[in-house]
């Protein structure tokens, strides 16, 4: 198994997400409808809100998942912190990156891992907004463009959501 990677800018990284001020927040509608969307649309048993904290990947919101966050060392959406493409793993016992780690040969037993990175106008990837089935599968070019859009409608909630400090100060 093959940890995540850290990026090169992960300090940077970790402050843009603290800013946004949703970790560790209760669920939001706004998210969970997204989600919900994106279980069905690619009939798949887990989606997830996925933001890639310091040491665990926390889930605004999830669909399918009791698990509220995993360790980040192992996690999928960390590897996608990396990718500027949508992170596509069809088979993840075919996946030397994946083959031995504890979320495939254990619960949830993710074989197939599709995530879709969130950069904030920053530039900064906080994290995915993923879909991951139990079965082997594939997704076709209109399949990543509908994920690709939904990814973009959660980072509109995650801007739309902060408040730059000079507003909320009321200047």
């Amino acid at each position: 198994m093959k940890l995540a990677p850290i990026p090169h800018d992960d300090a940077q990284r970790l402050q843009a997400l603290r800013e946004l001020l949703i970790l560790d927040t209760p669920p939001e509608e706004r998210f969970d409808r997204i989600v919900t969307f994106a279980a069905h649309e690619f009939d798949v048993p887990i989606a997830l809100v996925s933001l890639v904290d310091r040491n665990c990947q926390w889930f605004k919101s999830r669909f399918g998942l009791a698990a509220c966050e995993t360790a980040r060392d192992i996690s999928f959406c960390g590897h996608a912190l990396l990718e500027r493409e949508i992170l596509l793993i069809p088979d993840a016992l075919r996946d030397d990156r994946f083959a031995d780690n504890p979320l495939v040969v254990g619960p949830p037993h993710i074989r197939f891992y599709a995530g879709a990175q969130m950069v904030l106008p920053s530039g900064h990837v906080v994290g995915t907004l993923c879909v991951i089935d139990t079965r082997p599968r594939e997704l076709d070019p209109m399949d990543l463009a509908i994920l690709g859009s939904l990814r973009d409608l959660v980072v509109q909630e995650l801007v739309a959501g902060t408040v730059p400090a000079a507003t909320a100060a009321g200047a």
